[in-house]
Protein backbone atom coordinates (compact mmCIF):
# COMPACT_ATOMS: atom_id res chain seq x y z
CA UNK A 1 0.00 0.00 0.00
CA UNK A 2 1.46 3.57 -0.48
CA UNK A 3 1.00 6.17 2.09
CA UNK A 4 0.07 9.36 1.96
CA UNK A 5 2.74 10.93 4.08
CA UNK A 6 6.14 12.72 3.12
CA UNK A 7 4.78 16.30 3.77
CA UNK A 8 7.81 18.97 4.86
CA UNK A 9 7.76 18.98 8.60
CA UNK A 10 6.01 21.59 10.27
CA UNK A 11 8.07 24.65 11.64
CA UNK A 12 8.47 25.20 15.34
CA UNK A 13 5.87 27.11 17.16
CA UNK A 14 6.05 30.70 18.19
CA UNK A 15 4.41 30.17 21.40
CA UNK A 16 3.35 27.45 23.13
CA UNK A 17 0.17 25.44 22.16
CA UNK A 18 -2.68 26.66 24.50
CA UNK A 19 -2.46 23.87 27.22
CA UNK A 20 0.83 22.04 26.46
CA UNK A 21 3.56 22.95 29.46
CA UNK A 22 6.91 22.73 28.49
CA UNK A 23 9.50 21.10 30.50
CA UNK A 24 8.20 17.32 31.06
CA UNK A 25 9.92 14.21 29.31
CA UNK A 26 7.36 12.44 27.65
CA UNK A 27 4.37 14.53 28.32
CA UNK A 28 2.33 14.12 25.30
CA UNK A 29 -1.11 16.40 26.27
CA UNK A 30 1.63 19.00 28.19
CA UNK A 31 0.07 18.65 32.05
CA UNK A 32 3.57 18.55 33.48
CA UNK A 33 2.95 15.35 34.29
CA UNK A 34 5.32 12.49 32.46
CA UNK A 35 3.23 9.47 30.23
CA UNK A 36 4.38 6.26 28.91
CA UNK A 37 4.39 5.04 25.45
CA UNK A 38 3.99 1.25 25.44
CA UNK A 39 4.34 -0.58 22.26
CA UNK A 40 3.07 -4.11 21.23
CA UNK A 41 4.59 -4.71 17.83
CA UNK A 42 2.97 -8.31 17.75
CA UNK A 43 -0.44 -7.10 18.50
CA UNK A 44 -3.56 -8.39 15.54
CA UNK A 45 -5.41 -5.35 14.73
CA UNK A 46 -8.89 -5.93 12.74
CA UNK A 47 -7.64 -9.59 12.31
CA UNK A 48 -4.30 -9.03 11.03
CA UNK A 49 -1.53 -11.05 12.68
CA UNK A 50 1.70 -8.50 14.11
CA UNK A 51 -0.27 -5.48 12.42
CA UNK A 52 1.05 -3.70 15.97
CA UNK A 53 -0.33 -1.36 18.50
CA UNK A 54 1.06 1.75 21.06
CA UNK A 55 -1.14 1.76 24.26
CA UNK A 56 -0.58 5.60 25.92
CA UNK A 57 -0.57 5.74 29.43
CA UNK A 58 -1.53 9.76 30.44
CA UNK A 59 0.10 10.32 33.88
CA UNK A 60 -2.10 11.40 36.93
CA UNK A 61 -5.02 8.99 35.75
CA UNK A 62 -5.82 10.89 32.85
CA UNK A 63 -6.48 8.04 30.88
CA UNK A 64 -5.17 5.61 28.27
CA UNK A 65 -5.69 5.19 24.61
CA UNK A 66 -4.67 2.56 21.91
CA UNK A 67 -3.34 3.92 18.58
CA UNK A 68 -2.78 2.21 15.65
CA UNK A 69 -2.46 2.68 11.61
CA UNK A 70 -5.97 3.60 10.94
CA UNK A 71 -6.97 5.07 13.87
CA UNK A 72 -8.08 8.69 13.61
CA UNK A 73 -5.24 10.83 13.28
CA UNK A 74 -2.74 8.08 12.77
CA UNK A 75 -2.20 7.35 8.95
CA UNK A 76 -2.64 4.04 7.30
CA UNK A 77 -4.21 1.01 7.62
CA UNK A 78 -2.97 -2.36 9.45
CA UNK A 79 -1.54 -4.94 8.01
CA UNK A 80 -0.18 -7.95 8.71
CA UNK A 81 3.01 -8.00 9.94
CA UNK A 82 3.68 -4.54 9.57
CA UNK A 83 4.94 -4.00 13.30
CA UNK A 84 3.50 -0.59 14.35
CA UNK A 85 5.78 0.61 17.16
CA UNK A 86 8.85 -1.64 16.20
CA UNK A 87 10.80 1.48 17.61
CA UNK A 88 9.82 4.25 19.34
CA UNK A 89 11.63 7.99 20.17
CA UNK A 90 10.20 11.30 21.89
CA UNK A 91 11.06 15.10 21.27
CA UNK A 92 8.70 18.00 21.14
CA UNK A 93 9.19 18.30 17.04
CA UNK A 94 6.95 21.37 16.56
CA UNK A 95 8.12 23.26 19.90
CA UNK A 96 4.75 23.73 21.10
CA UNK A 97 5.03 22.23 24.77
CA UNK A 98 3.60 19.14 24.31
CA UNK A 99 6.09 15.93 23.54
CA UNK A 100 5.22 14.27 20.05
CA UNK A 101 5.73 10.71 19.68
CA UNK A 102 7.87 8.84 17.04
CA UNK A 103 6.50 4.85 15.77
CA UNK A 104 8.31 3.32 13.49
CA UNK A 105 7.07 0.19 10.86
CA UNK A 106 9.77 -0.71 9.41
CA UNK A 107 8.13 -3.68 7.79
CA UNK A 108 5.33 -1.40 5.93
CA UNK A 109 5.38 -2.64 2.51
CA UNK A 110 5.15 0.52 0.25
CA UNK A 111 3.32 0.31 -3.11
CA UNK A 112 4.91 -3.38 -4.21
CA UNK A 113 7.92 -2.96 -2.06
CA UNK A 114 7.67 -5.27 1.10
CA UNK A 115 9.26 -4.30 4.29
CA UNK A 116 10.06 -0.57 2.89
CA UNK A 117 9.36 0.92 5.87
CA UNK A 118 7.65 3.92 7.16
CA UNK A 119 7.74 6.10 10.52
CA UNK A 120 5.05 8.65 11.77
CA UNK A 121 5.26 11.67 13.97
CA UNK A 122 2.10 11.87 16.02
CA UNK A 123 1.91 15.32 17.44
CA UNK A 124 0.74 16.03 21.24
CA UNK A 125 -1.93 18.12 22.52
CA UNK A 126 -3.88 19.05 25.52
CA UNK A 127 -6.37 16.41 24.52
CA UNK A 128 -3.59 13.70 24.18
CA UNK A 129 -1.69 12.21 20.94
CA UNK A 130 -3.38 12.37 17.36
CA UNK A 131 -5.93 15.06 18.62
CA UNK A 132 -3.96 18.19 17.45
CA UNK A 133 -1.94 18.57 14.51
CA UNK A 134 -1.92 16.18 11.43
CA UNK A 135 0.47 13.54 12.39
CA UNK A 136 4.08 13.44 9.92
CA UNK A 137 3.83 10.58 7.77
CA UNK A 138 7.45 10.02 6.30
CA UNK A 139 7.90 7.01 3.64
CA UNK A 140 10.56 7.20 1.37
CA UNK A 141 10.26 8.68 -2.30
CA UNK A 142 7.13 11.20 -0.64
CA UNK A 143 8.04 14.69 0.21
CA UNK A 144 10.94 16.87 -0.14
CA UNK A 145 15.21 16.68 1.35
CA UNK A 146 16.75 13.33 1.47
CA UNK A 147 13.81 11.02 2.48
CA UNK A 148 11.96 12.47 -0.56
CA UNK A 149 14.83 11.95 -3.23
CA UNK A 150 15.31 8.18 -1.97
CA UNK A 151 13.54 5.49 -3.46
CA UNK A 152 11.79 2.76 -1.39
CA UNK A 153 12.97 -0.97 -2.24
CA UNK A 154 11.60 -4.14 -0.57
CA UNK A 155 13.53 -5.02 2.59
CA UNK A 156 15.00 -1.23 3.30
CA UNK A 157 13.23 -1.56 7.04
CA UNK A 158 13.15 2.77 6.77
CA UNK A 159 12.78 2.93 10.76
CA UNK A 160 13.90 -0.01 12.21
CA UNK A 161 16.01 2.32 14.63
CA UNK A 162 15.11 5.68 15.66
CA UNK A 163 16.55 8.68 18.16
CA UNK A 164 15.03 11.94 18.77
CA UNK A 165 16.00 14.92 21.24
CA UNK A 166 16.89 18.34 21.01
CA UNK A 167 20.54 19.52 20.23
CA UNK A 168 22.77 21.97 23.27
CA UNK A 169 21.31 24.79 20.58
CA UNK A 170 17.37 24.01 21.15
CA UNK A 171 17.11 22.67 17.77
CA UNK A 172 14.94 19.24 17.54
CA UNK A 173 15.94 16.46 15.63
CA UNK A 174 15.06 12.75 14.24
CA UNK A 175 17.41 10.39 13.46
CA UNK A 176 16.13 7.03 11.30
CA UNK A 177 18.23 4.27 10.66
CA UNK A 178 17.60 2.39 7.13
CA UNK A 179 19.87 -0.59 7.68
CA UNK A 180 18.04 -2.57 4.77
CA UNK A 181 19.19 0.11 2.52
CA UNK A 182 20.80 -0.81 -1.04
CA UNK A 183 23.73 1.54 -2.32
CA UNK A 184 23.42 0.76 -6.04
CA UNK A 185 24.18 -3.71 -6.61
CA UNK A 186 25.74 -3.40 -2.89
CA UNK A 187 22.62 -4.87 -0.42
CA UNK A 188 21.60 -4.15 2.86
CA UNK A 189 24.82 -1.27 3.09
CA UNK A 190 22.52 0.78 5.23
CA UNK A 191 21.78 4.61 5.65
CA UNK A 192 20.53 7.07 8.06
CA UNK A 193 18.44 10.06 7.64
CA UNK A 194 18.77 12.78 10.22
CA UNK A 195 16.19 15.73 10.14
CA UNK A 196 16.37 18.58 11.96
CA UNK A 197 14.29 21.81 11.15
CA UNK A 198 15.23 22.61 7.52
CA UNK A 199 17.77 19.77 7.18
CA UNK A 200 16.69 16.71 5.55
CA UNK A 201 19.91 14.70 4.87
CA UNK A 202 21.08 11.27 4.30
CA UNK A 203 24.55 9.26 5.42
CA UNK A 204 25.93 6.66 4.66
CA UNK A 205 29.28 5.71 4.55
CA UNK A 206 29.72 6.80 1.18
CA UNK A 207 29.86 10.42 2.21
CA UNK A 208 33.41 12.21 2.65
CA UNK A 209 34.90 12.39 6.07
CA UNK A 210 32.49 8.97 7.07
CA UNK A 211 34.80 6.10 7.75
CA UNK A 212 34.88 3.09 6.17
CA UNK A 213 33.04 1.88 2.58
CA UNK A 214 29.93 0.89 1.55
CA UNK A 215 29.05 -3.49 1.62
CA UNK A 216 26.94 -5.91 1.39
CA UNK A 217 25.13 -6.43 5.04
CA UNK A 218 27.14 -3.67 6.60
CA UNK A 219 23.47 -2.34 7.86
CA UNK A 220 24.66 0.62 9.21
CA UNK A 221 21.35 1.93 10.84
CA UNK A 222 20.48 -0.71 12.98
CA UNK A 223 20.57 0.87 15.36
CA UNK A 224 21.26 4.43 16.23
CA UNK A 225 21.43 6.77 19.49
CA UNK A 226 21.81 10.34 20.18
CA UNK A 227 22.74 12.88 22.86
CA UNK A 228 22.27 16.43 22.47
CA UNK A 229 25.50 17.00 21.47
CA UNK A 230 26.29 13.12 19.34
CA UNK A 231 24.76 10.50 16.88
CA UNK A 232 25.93 7.38 17.29
CA UNK A 233 24.94 4.93 14.53
CA UNK A 234 25.78 0.59 14.91
CA UNK A 235 26.46 -1.47 11.78
CA UNK A 236 26.31 -4.83 13.44
CA UNK A 237 27.25 -6.31 10.15
CA UNK A 238 30.32 -4.63 9.15
CA UNK A 239 33.56 -6.57 8.09
CA UNK A 240 36.76 -5.81 9.60
CA UNK A 241 39.56 -7.87 7.44
CA UNK A 242 37.97 -11.13 7.30
CA UNK A 243 35.79 -10.99 9.74
CA UNK A 244 32.02 -10.85 8.39
CA UNK A 245 29.59 -9.33 10.76
CA UNK A 246 32.14 -7.89 12.91
CA UNK A 247 30.59 -4.70 13.27
CA UNK A 248 31.42 -1.25 14.30
CA UNK A 249 30.06 2.23 15.52
CA UNK A 250 30.41 5.89 14.01
CA UNK A 251 30.25 8.84 16.02
CA UNK A 252 28.72 12.14 14.57
CA UNK A 253 28.17 15.41 16.03
CA UNK A 254 25.20 17.72 15.41
CA UNK A 255 27.46 20.76 13.77
CA UNK A 256 26.98 20.69 10.56
CA UNK A 257 29.41 20.51 7.77
CA UNK A 258 28.83 23.00 4.64
CA UNK A 259 27.27 20.21 2.47
CA UNK A 260 24.48 20.20 5.35
CA UNK A 261 25.34 16.78 7.20
CA UNK A 262 26.56 15.94 10.10
CA UNK A 263 30.00 16.28 11.43
CA UNK A 264 31.69 12.93 10.99
CA UNK A 265 34.12 12.11 14.35
CA UNK A 266 35.09 8.27 14.30
CA UNK A 267 34.49 4.95 13.05
CA UNK A 268 35.33 2.19 15.78
CA UNK A 269 35.65 -1.12 15.61
CA UNK A 270 37.03 -3.73 18.00
CA UNK A 271 40.27 -3.40 15.93
CA UNK A 272 40.48 0.16 16.21
CA UNK A 273 43.49 1.82 18.96
CA UNK A 274 42.64 1.78 22.61
CA UNK A 275 39.65 -0.57 22.12
CA UNK A 276 40.24 -3.82 24.13
CA UNK A 277 39.95 -7.11 22.31
CA UNK A 278 39.66 -7.77 18.73
CA UNK A 279 37.28 -8.02 15.75
CA UNK A 280 35.67 -10.93 15.58
CA UNK A 281 34.08 -12.86 12.72
CA UNK A 282 29.78 -12.77 14.62
CA UNK A 283 30.48 -10.71 16.95
CA UNK A 284 28.17 -8.07 15.75
CA UNK A 285 29.27 -4.79 17.68
CA UNK A 286 26.87 -2.33 17.34
CA UNK A 287 23.30 -4.07 17.16
CA UNK A 288 22.34 -2.00 20.28
CA UNK A 289 23.66 1.34 21.64
CA UNK A 290 22.72 4.07 24.11
CA UNK A 291 23.81 7.21 24.82
CA UNK A 292 23.80 9.88 27.86
CA UNK A 293 25.45 13.54 28.05
CA UNK A 294 27.40 14.54 30.78
CA UNK A 295 29.10 16.67 32.79
CA UNK A 296 33.05 15.62 33.87
CA UNK A 297 35.15 16.69 36.88
CA UNK A 298 36.49 20.07 36.11
CA UNK A 299 33.81 21.15 33.41
CA UNK A 300 31.40 23.71 34.20
CA UNK A 301 29.03 22.18 31.84
CA UNK A 302 27.44 18.62 30.40
CA UNK A 303 29.69 19.12 27.50
CA UNK A 304 30.94 15.41 27.09
CA UNK A 305 28.65 12.00 26.10
CA UNK A 306 29.10 8.83 26.85
CA UNK A 307 28.07 5.76 24.73
CA UNK A 308 27.68 2.21 25.57
CA UNK A 309 28.06 -0.53 22.60
CA UNK A 310 26.69 -3.42 22.71
CA UNK A 311 28.55 -6.70 21.07
CA UNK A 312 26.34 -9.62 22.09
CA UNK A 313 27.88 -11.83 19.80
CA UNK A 314 31.56 -11.77 21.62
CA UNK A 315 32.89 -14.85 22.77
CA UNK A 316 34.49 -15.29 25.70
CA UNK A 317 36.64 -18.08 27.21
CA UNK A 318 33.73 -19.42 29.23
CA UNK A 319 31.27 -19.26 26.03
CA UNK A 320 30.02 -18.62 22.61
CA UNK A 321 27.81 -15.55 22.42
CA UNK A 322 28.47 -14.52 25.73
CA UNK A 323 28.32 -10.91 25.16
CA UNK A 324 30.31 -7.84 26.06
CA UNK A 325 29.84 -4.15 25.96
CA UNK A 326 32.09 -1.59 24.80
CA UNK A 327 31.81 2.56 26.14
CA UNK A 328 33.37 4.97 24.50
CA UNK A 329 33.94 8.20 25.66
CA UNK A 330 33.64 11.66 23.49
CA UNK A 331 35.43 14.63 24.56
CA UNK A 332 34.38 18.36 24.34
CA UNK A 333 36.67 18.31 21.81
CA UNK A 334 35.68 15.50 19.76
CA UNK A 335 38.26 12.51 20.56
CA UNK A 336 36.15 9.05 20.99
CA UNK A 337 37.64 6.99 23.08
CA UNK A 338 37.48 4.04 25.30
CA UNK A 339 36.63 4.32 29.00
CA UNK A 340 35.56 0.73 30.06
CA UNK A 341 34.97 -2.55 28.56
CA UNK A 342 32.16 -4.56 30.42
CA UNK A 343 31.44 -8.28 30.47
CA UNK A 344 30.85 -11.26 32.87
CA UNK A 345 34.62 -12.34 32.37
CA UNK A 346 35.95 -9.98 35.00
CA UNK A 347 35.80 -10.84 38.36
CA UNK A 348 34.35 -7.81 39.75
CA UNK A 349 31.18 -8.61 38.14
CA UNK A 350 28.51 -11.09 38.89
CA UNK A 351 27.80 -13.94 36.68
CA UNK A 352 29.67 -15.96 34.22
CA UNK A 353 29.16 -15.39 30.67
CA UNK A 354 27.82 -18.49 28.84
CA UNK A 355 26.70 -19.96 25.37
CA UNK A 356 24.17 -17.91 24.20
CA UNK A 357 23.67 -14.92 27.08
CA UNK A 358 23.91 -12.68 24.56
CA UNK A 359 25.06 -9.84 26.90
CA UNK A 360 24.56 -6.61 25.67
CA UNK A 361 21.73 -7.06 22.89
CA UNK A 362 19.33 -4.30 24.28
CA UNK A 363 21.02 -1.12 26.37
CA UNK A 364 19.48 2.25 28.50
CA UNK A 365 21.59 4.35 29.97
CA UNK A 366 20.67 8.00 32.18
CA UNK A 367 22.25 10.79 33.83
CA UNK A 368 19.67 11.04 36.63
CA UNK A 369 21.56 15.01 37.51
CA UNK A 370 22.41 16.05 34.17
CA UNK A 371 23.39 19.74 35.79
CA UNK A 372 26.27 18.36 38.48
CA UNK A 373 29.63 16.42 37.59
CA UNK A 374 28.77 12.90 36.95
CA UNK A 375 29.39 10.30 39.51
CA UNK A 376 29.30 6.78 40.00
CA UNK A 377 25.79 6.99 41.32
CA UNK A 378 24.22 9.17 38.52
CA UNK A 379 25.62 7.94 35.26
CA UNK A 380 23.80 4.40 34.81
CA UNK A 381 23.99 2.00 32.51
CA UNK A 382 21.51 -0.98 32.17
CA UNK A 383 22.32 -3.93 30.18
CA UNK A 384 20.20 -6.40 29.00
CA UNK A 385 21.12 -10.09 28.88
CA UNK A 386 17.78 -11.70 27.35
CA UNK A 387 19.55 -15.22 27.54
CA UNK A 388 20.87 -15.91 30.72
CA UNK A 389 20.12 -18.71 32.26
CA UNK A 390 18.85 -18.89 35.82
CA UNK A 391 20.80 -22.56 36.72
CA UNK A 392 18.83 -22.06 40.26
CA UNK A 393 15.47 -21.94 38.72
CA UNK A 394 16.56 -24.60 36.17
CA UNK A 395 15.12 -21.36 33.76
CA UNK A 396 17.04 -21.87 30.41
CA UNK A 397 17.00 -18.19 28.41
CA UNK A 398 15.08 -16.66 31.29
CA UNK A 399 17.33 -13.46 30.92
CA UNK A 400 18.51 -10.62 33.41
CA UNK A 401 19.71 -7.12 33.46
CA UNK A 402 22.69 -5.86 35.26
CA UNK A 403 23.45 -2.14 35.86
CA UNK A 404 26.98 -0.48 35.76
CA UNK A 405 28.13 2.80 36.57
CA UNK A 406 28.81 4.48 33.50
CA UNK A 407 31.88 6.36 35.60
CA UNK A 408 34.41 4.34 37.10
CA UNK A 409 35.19 1.13 37.42
CA UNK A 410 31.97 -1.00 36.10
CA UNK A 411 31.83 -3.55 39.21
CA UNK A 412 32.00 -0.53 41.59
CA UNK A 413 28.27 -0.49 42.69
CA UNK A 414 26.97 -3.02 40.27
CA UNK A 415 23.35 -4.80 40.98
CA UNK A 416 21.97 -7.57 39.32
CA UNK A 417 18.37 -7.73 38.69
CA UNK A 418 16.34 -10.95 37.82
CA UNK A 419 12.20 -11.53 38.86
CA UNK A 420 11.32 -11.42 42.11
CA UNK A 421 14.12 -9.03 42.88
CA UNK A 422 13.83 -5.23 43.49
CA UNK A 423 10.30 -5.32 42.82
CA UNK A 424 10.25 -7.21 39.78
CA UNK A 425 7.01 -9.90 39.88
CA UNK A 426 7.20 -13.55 39.32
CA UNK A 427 9.78 -16.11 39.38
CA UNK A 428 12.58 -16.69 36.35
CA UNK A 429 11.04 -18.70 33.87
CA UNK A 430 12.45 -20.91 30.69
CA UNK A 431 12.35 -18.30 27.86
CA UNK A 432 11.00 -15.23 29.27
CA UNK A 433 14.05 -13.23 27.64
CA UNK A 434 14.21 -10.52 30.94
CA UNK A 435 16.53 -7.90 29.25
CA UNK A 436 14.97 -7.29 26.20
CA UNK A 437 12.76 -4.02 26.50
CA UNK A 438 14.39 -1.53 28.54
CA UNK A 439 13.96 2.20 29.15
CA UNK A 440 15.39 4.98 31.28
CA UNK A 441 14.52 8.24 32.56
CA UNK A 442 16.09 10.47 35.42
CA UNK A 443 13.44 9.05 37.93
CA UNK A 444 12.88 4.86 37.12
CA UNK A 445 14.26 1.96 34.93
CA UNK A 446 11.20 0.68 33.32
CA UNK A 447 11.58 -2.99 32.91
CA UNK A 448 9.37 -4.60 29.53
CA UNK A 449 8.14 -8.18 29.87
CA UNK A 450 6.18 -9.00 26.92
CA UNK A 451 6.99 -13.18 27.67
CA UNK A 452 6.23 -15.19 30.15
CA UNK A 453 3.42 -15.91 31.96
CA UNK A 454 0.29 -13.99 31.47
CA UNK A 455 -0.03 -12.62 34.95
CA UNK A 456 3.37 -11.65 34.68
CA UNK A 457 3.50 -9.41 31.99
CA UNK A 458 3.53 -5.58 31.97
CA UNK A 459 6.11 -2.71 32.17
CA UNK A 460 7.39 -2.22 35.75
CA UNK A 461 9.01 1.24 36.71
CA UNK A 462 11.88 1.11 39.17
CA UNK A 463 12.82 3.83 41.14
CA UNK A 464 16.63 4.41 40.74
CA UNK A 465 17.01 4.85 44.40
CA UNK A 466 15.57 1.37 45.20
CA UNK A 467 18.55 0.03 42.55
CA UNK A 468 21.49 2.01 43.91
CA UNK A 469 21.27 3.55 47.57
CA UNK A 470 18.84 1.03 49.45
CA UNK A 471 15.61 3.45 48.17
CA UNK A 472 12.00 1.75 49.08
CA UNK A 473 9.84 3.61 46.18
CA UNK A 474 6.96 2.55 44.49
CA UNK A 475 7.59 0.22 41.57
CA UNK A 476 4.78 1.14 39.17
CA UNK A 477 3.15 -1.44 37.10
CA UNK A 478 1.42 -1.42 33.55
CA UNK A 479 -0.47 -4.37 32.54
CA UNK A 480 -2.67 -5.54 30.25
CA UNK A 481 -6.18 -5.24 31.50
CA UNK A 482 -5.33 -3.36 34.03
CA UNK A 483 -5.93 0.37 34.79
CA UNK A 484 -8.00 0.93 31.37
CA UNK A 485 -5.48 -1.13 29.11
CA UNK A 486 -7.01 -3.78 26.98
CA UNK A 487 -6.51 -7.33 27.17
CA UNK A 488 -5.51 -9.56 24.44
CA UNK A 489 -1.59 -8.95 23.99
CA UNK A 490 0.84 -10.60 22.03
CA UNK A 491 4.26 -8.62 22.98
CA UNK A 492 3.10 -6.00 25.32
CA UNK A 493 6.04 -3.85 26.33
CA UNK A 494 8.45 -5.20 23.73
CA UNK A 495 8.89 -1.00 23.80
CA UNK A 496 9.13 1.54 26.00
CA UNK A 497 9.68 5.49 25.99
Amino acid sequence: MALSGGTPPPTRAATAAAGCTAGTESDFNGDGIRDIAIADPEATVSGRAEAGVVHVVYGGGKGTAVISQGTAGAPGVPEAGDRYGHALAVFDHNGDGCSDLVVSSPYEDIEDQADAGSVQVLYGASNGLTTGPAALDLVQGKGGGNIGSAVPEGGDWFGYATAAGTTSAGEPYLVIGVPGEDAGSIADSGMIHYLRNSVNAGVTQDNDGVPGLVEANDRFGYAVAASPLHIAVGGPGEMIGDNTFSGAVWVFGHTLRDDGLPTPLAGIDQDSPGVNGGAETGDQMGVALATVQYRPSGASSTNETLIAVGVPGEDLATGEDAGRVINLRVTASGDVVQSADISQAYAAVVGVGEDGDYFGQHLTAVNTAPDSVGTARTVLLAVGIPGEDIEAAGAQDSGGVQIFPLIGPPGDGEVWLEQDLFGLPGTPGTREYLGTSLWATQQQLYVGKPYGPQADRGVYGIPWPNLVSDGTGTVTARRPGEGGLPSGDRAFGAVVR
